[in-house]
């Protein structure tokens, strides 16, 4: 699908991004698979998102000599896992930034409104220095990505970014609508969704996926 039309949206279209989401999407990929698959996405996807981040120089003594390297300037990253689902991918992007710092937002979906229900909300200090990831497989209807986002720039976050691994276009086109500052990564940009509201074809439910339930 053309991607033209959402100028917040970024797929990451890397071969290795790419196989491992086809391995996600399939119906008989187990928990355990499953698991280690959105880590790695996740990780791969996280290298992709803060390829922009500022850097300062810093002395450094080599074995050999005095030289001057580069350090990450400013408050390291913040990584908010919306709950549950977002949980699985923080391992693999602290696999890459050790000290970033994280959060955690509850929220759950309406089964019958398909909207947002907020349970939770703890995020690290700093907020204005931080570049906050929000961290949610599924970008659906964007309800939930869309009240998190209103819930850290509330807390005082100024630098924001999505990283999903499915979205659908009702989903970034309401993110588009809410918060146009917040750039969106993903592994896909999916058809439409169900009735049920979703994602085609996506990969099911990646909550009860992650954690063996129903």
């Amino acid at each position: 699908m053309s991607t033209a039309a959402f100028p917040n949206l970024t797929v990451v279209d890397h071969p290795l991004v790419q196989h491992k989401l086809t391995r996600l999407r399939d119906r008989t990929t187990g928990t355990r698979n499953f698991k280690a698959l959105v880590s790695e996405l996740a990780m791969l996807m996280a290298y992709e998102a803060t390829q922009d981040l500022p850097l300062e120089e810093v002395d450094v003594e080599t074995p050999l000599e005095r030289t001057v390297g580069k350090d990450l300037a400013g408050k390291k990253l913040a990584l908010v896992p919306i709950l549950r689902a977002g949980l699985g991918m923080v391992d693999g992007i602290t696999q890459l930034v050790p000290h970033a710092r994280v959060g955690h937002i509850g929220l759950y979906r309406d089964h019958d409104t398909l909207e947002p229900v907020d349970y939770y909300f703890k995020i690290p200090g700093s907020e204005e220095d931080r570049l906050f990831l929000v961290l949610d497989p599924m970008l659906a209807t964007g309800g939930s990505g869309v009240q998190a986002v209103q819930a850290l720039k509330d807390a005082g976050a100024a630098r924001i970014r999505l990283l999903c691994l499915v979205a659908a276009p009702a989903g970034v086109r309401r993110m588009f609508q809410h918060h146009p500052d917040v750039r969106i990564f993903t592994a896909a940009l999916d058809r439409a969704l169900n009735a049920q509201g979703y994602i085609l074809p996506g990969l099911g439910d990646a909550g009860d996926r992650l954690f063996g339930t129903r």
